[in-house]
C-alpha cells in the first residue's frame, strides 16, 4: 500500500518541478482521481491551475450540475461540448474506436481552452489499472490508449499513474477531500457512450441516462456496491398494455471490487431486481425488457465496452 503522506509531499514537488512556472490546464470530472490531482495541483502551483469540466452529453443525470457546484470555489470552467461529441461519434460503432474517438476530441477541446490561457502543460487522472488495460490490449482508455499521439501541449502530467483505485482514495483523505468525492462511485471517461451499445445518439443517451440513474437510486444507499450503472445494450420486444413492442433492452450491472482489476456480481435481492426491472419499463416507455449481469471479471469488464 502506498505511504500516503510521503506520496502527497513527492507529488506535489514533482508537478512543481515539471510545471515550471507555466500555467496547468487540469481535466476535472468530479471523479476521485481527477479531484486528487486538482488539490495536488492546487498545493503545488497555485492560481496558475487551470481546473476545465468539459460535459460531454455524455454524463449522468444532473452531473454538470454537481460537479459546478463541488468545484466553484477553485473556479472550475464547465465548457459544453456535447453537440460536438455527437458529431464526432456519428457511425461510430466499434468500441475500440469510440474511445479513441472521444479521447481524441478531449484533447483537441484542452488544447482550445490552453490557447485561451497560454497554459503549457495538460493534467490528468490517469492511474494504473487504466495503463494496464490499454497497454494490454483490454481497451483503450480515453485517457491513455485513446489519446492522439500529436498533441499540442509541451507534456501531460500524470500524478497518479502508478497508483490504483483503492490507492488513490486513501491519498483522498490524505488530502481531507470530502467524502462524497473520495467514496465517489467510479464513472468511465468516455462516459455514457460506452454503456450504449452501437452508434451513440442523443436519444439512447437519454434513456440510458435515464436507466442508469434508476439504477443507482435503488442499489447505491441499500446495497452499497463498487459501481452499479444501466447499459443500453440492443432491441428486443416486449409487451406493454395490449400493444408488442419493440423496444430498448437495459442489461444492469452492480459489482464489488478494490481495485477495478477484477470484480464480483453483487448477489441481489429478488425483489430488488423486480424493483428495478419495473420502474426502468415503466417510467422509460422506449425498453421493452431488463436483465441483470452475473458476470465476474474476469472474463467480462465491468463496463460493456
Amino acid at each position: 500500500m502506498v505511504n500516503v503522506q510521503k506520496f502527497i509531499e513527492t507529488a506535489i514537488q514533482e508537478i512543481k518541478e515539471k510545471a515550471g512556472d507555466e500555467k496547468v490546464v487540469i481535466a476535472l470530472s468530479g471523479g476521485v482521481d481527477s479531484s486528487v490531482c486538482a488539490e495536488l495541483a492546487a498545493r503545488a502551483i497555485g492560481d496558475r491551475l487551470i481546473p476545465i469540466y468539459i460535459d460531454t452529453g455524455l454524463m449522468r443525470k444532473n452531473e454538470t450540475e454537481q460537479i459546478s457546484g463541488l468545484f466553484s470555489h477553485i473556479g472550475l470552467k464547465t465548457v459544453d461540448a456535447a453537440d460536438e461529441f455527437f458529431e464526432a461519434l456519428k457511425g461510430v460503432i466499434d468500441p475500440e474506436e469510440k474511445r479513441k474517438v472521444i479521447g481524441e476530441k478531449f484533447i483537441r477541446l484542452f488544447e482550445r481552452e490552453a490557447k485561451l490561457t497560454g497554459a503549457k502543460y495538460l493534467l490528468q487522472g490517469t492511474i494504473y489499472p487504466d495503463v494496464i488495460e490499454s497497454q494490454g490490449g483490454i481497451k483503450s482508455h480515453h485517457n491513455v490508449g485513446g489519446m492522439p499521439l500529436d498533441i499540442e501541449f509541451e507534456d501531460v502530467i500524470e500524478p497518479l499513474v502508478d497508483l490504483y483505485k483503492d490507492e488513490v482514495r486513501d491519498v483522498a483523505g490524505g488530502l481531507d477531500l470530502p467524502t462524497e468525492i473520495r467514496h465517489r462511485m467510479p464513472f468511465p471517461g468516455p462516459g455514457l457512450a460506452v454503456r450504449c451499445l452501437g452508434e451513440v445518439t442523443p436519444e439512447k443517451i437519454a434513456i440510458v441516462r435515464e436507466a442508469n440513474a434508476i439504477a443507482e437510486e435503488e442499489l447505491v444507499e441499500k446495497h452499497n456496491p463498487w459501481q452499479c450503472f444501466a447499459a443500453l445494450i440492443g432491441l428486443g420486444t416486449g409487451v406493454k398494455g395490449d400493444v408488442r413492442l419493440h423496444g430498448w433492452i437495459i442489461a444492469v450491472r452492480a459489482v464489488h471490487s478494490r481495485d477495478a482489476m477484477t470484480a464480483e456480481p453483487l448477489e441481489l435481492p429478488w425483489d430488488t431486481l423486480h424493483k428495478i426491472a419495473a420502474r426502468i419499463t415503466s417510467e422509460i416507455p422506449e425498453v421493452a425488457r431488463v436483465v441483470y449481469d452475473v458476470t465476474p471479471k474476469p472474463p467480462a469488464t465491468i463496463e460493456y465496452e
